[in-house]
């Protein structure tokens, strides 16, 4: 018996996420031979990126274009889903461990009466059994769990799985007429967002991270220049944020974003265990800190024991030489 895979595409800043690709070879992990693949895309102007998406899938790519659904709402997006859904029957859904994803997954785990496994870091098999592994408090340990039953909703957090390759034939894209409600209990009018034209903290692959001890909002300069060479973004811990050196968008931590980059760069943070919970699965974490005994160094792969307002300069200066 042949199933049915959908992955929910996300669109952000007029791009494809990455996390929708990653998505995507989450399903080649899963499915089987003669089982079949189908993408979602939703918001405004997108046939260039629906075109994009279909160079990845095996399958189809069901695009759904009107200027009503350019931003995000989950009254809208879930209606245009579900419609689709049902359409499709499908096995297992499988979103972005985004916002948008964590809002939309437990909505259609409800509708098609699911179970859910989320922020999915591996997947791996065991006889017969596919088993999703995830974080469980705050990162100290790990979990794997396994679906007894079909149909399936499953979020894949950024960064952990690769994203998938071109495909050999592009996907069919089929284009799904909207027709706007006036039912609406809520209407998005605009999102401002604070950190826009930035790389997207929770995609980033580098992201260099400042503390209490970058002192204020001034001390983030360096950071931002360290970042800039290494095309990276920059996050803060709560700590800074709460101190008003910067906007709580940029916080990483159990309260905030959790990130998975390839190279985490910790400077002037001492390593509190709520900041931990949101970066502790970076591939390579460095950690620059003029006390030596700060919690950080523990779970540092590399530690500079110094100043950060002489160190990060020198680092930026290096790189420079390097890669610019």
């Amino acid at each position: 018996m042949s199933h049915t895979y959908v992955v929910v595409a996300e669109v952000r800043g007029g791009g494809l996420r990455q996390v929708s690709l990653e998505a995507l070879q989450a399903v080649s992990l899963i499915k089987e031979e003669g089982d079949s693949v189908a993408a979602v895309i939703i918001g405004s102007q997108i046939t260039p990126l629906a075109d994009e998406l279909a160079r990845y899938v095996l399958g189809q790519v069901y695009s759904v274009d009107h200027p009503d659904l350019e931003n995000y709402n989950p009254e809208t997006y879930f209606s245009v889903l579900s419609s689709i859904l049902s359409k499709l029957n499908p096995s297992a859904v499988i979103f972005g461990h985004t916002a948008v994803g964590r809002d939309l997954a437990p909505m259609v785990a409800a509708h098609l009466d699911a179970g859910q496994i989320s922020d999915v870091t591996a997947i791996d098999s065991e006889g017969n059994d596919l088993l999703f592994m995830r974080p469980l408090y705050a990162g100290k340990a790990f979990e794997q769990k396994k679906f007894v039953n079909t149909p399936q909703v499953i979020t894949i957090r950024p960064n952990n799985i690769s994203p998938a390759e071109v495909a050999s034939t592009p996907a069919d894209i089929i284009e799904i007429d909207y027709s706007p409600t006036s039912n609406l209990r809520s209407i998005v009018k605009d999102v401002i967002r604070k950190t826009s034209g930035k790389v997207d903290l929770t995609e980033a692959k580098i992201i260099v991270s400042g503390g209490r001890g970058v002192k204020s909002t001034e001390g983030f300069k360096p950071l931002e220049e360290l970042a800039e060479v290494l095309h990276g973004a920059v996050g803060a811990s709560r700590a800074a944020c709460d101190a008003g050196y910067c906007d709580y968008s940029m916080q990483i931590g159990q309260t905030g974003k959790v990130v998975t980059p390839e190279i985490y760069i910790a400077c002037g943070i001492s390593g509190a265990i709520q900041h931990m919970a949101g970066m502790s699965q970076s591939h390579v974490i460095i950690a620059i800190n003029k006390d030596p005994e700060a919690p950080i160094f523990k779970v540092a792969d590399y530690g500079i024991v110094g100043d950060l307002f002489e160190v990060v300069p020198l680092l930026t200066e290096e790189f420079r030489k390097v890669l610019v």
